[in-house]
């Protein structure tokens, strides 16, 4: 039987450090179930699942504690694999958001995701330069989980209000995968 852990490993920028991680993880018979890594500024940031055989998981916790001695942050938690039952039955969307960047873009919508119980299963947001003018353009995409009764009229409808208030091109769609 396997037992399962959510890992955060965050240090300084450089190649090799995903070979370096997943070696250690593989010591112990780790294997990682599902991830996102990226760069933040001069930082990279690791988050996974990482499942390890039950009688290897004390172990792998304290080796990747050896981690912290060599500046990277860490943080760790136990899980379980799946989805949770509480989600069962809600429907999939894709929210994507455009425009130029400003402050509480991300805290704006995900204000309003939260006033109607609708749960954020993952989130990418990046501000890179507008192909002509070079001003700071802001993009989005969610993966968002509603529960049966939010339709998707209805919640393209209201974000579509919520992005003309804050400047921004919004678009919601159903979610496939």
């Amino acid at each position: 039987m396997r037992k399962y852990l959510v890992l955060t490993v965050t240090g300084k920028d450089r190649p090799g450090l995903v070979d370096y991680v997943t070696k250690l993880l593989l010591e112990f018979g780790g294997n990682v179930e599902a991830s996102r890594m990226a760069r933040l500024g001069g930082e990279f940031a690791m988050l996974m699942m990482v499942s390890v055989p039950q009688e290897r998981f004390d172990a792998l916790r304290e080796g990747i504690r050896r981690l912290r001695d060599e500046d990277f942050k860490i943080t760790t938690r136990s899980t379980e694999r799946g989805y949770s039952t509480r989600f069962a039955g809600w429907l999939p969307f894709k929210v994507q958001v455009k425009g130029a960047d400003h402050e509480g873009i991300i805290h704006q919508i995900a204000h309003y995701l939260a006033e109607q119980n609708i749960n954020i299963e993952t989130m990418d947001a990046d501000v890179v330069k507008a192909p002509m003018s070079g001003a700071p353009l802001f993009k989005m995409e969610a993966v968002v989980i509603a529960p049966p009764d939010v339709s998707w009229q209805d919640l393209r409808t209201a974000l579509e209000q919520l992005g003309d208030s804050l400047g921004v091109d919004t678009d919601v769609s159903p979610y496939t995968g």
